[in-house]
């Protein structure tokens, strides 16, 4: 299947869409299947989104690519630090 980026909106959406299948006698593997992903994916979002709201998915995509720009700038500024370091060293 071809790799798709949803939002945590269709996500969720797309789970609730899985539970009504099941409660209507699927099995799990048709039922993502019904919706266009892997069983495999509908594991992982369970596990990953199974417990929350919309706001909630939004506000966790929100922090980890927030947390991924904050290490990017740990990363530069380390890097920044060590250039600062090593050029002092020259000058001494």
């Amino acid at each position: 299947m071809a790799r798709k980026g949803y939002t945590p909106e269709q996500i969720i959406g797309k789970l609730r869409e899985v539970e009504v299948l099941v409660h209507q006698g699927h099995a799990i593997r048709e039922a993502a299947r019904r919706i266009g992903v892997s069983d495999h994916t509908y594991y992982v979002w369970r596990k990953e989104y199974g417990s929350m709201g919309v706001e909630q998915a939004r506000r966790l995509k929100e922090l980890e690519k927030e947390n991924v720009g904050l290490k990017r700038l740990v990363a530069d500024l380390s890097l920044d630090k060590d250039i600062l370091k090593e050029a002092l060293k020259g000058n001494s």
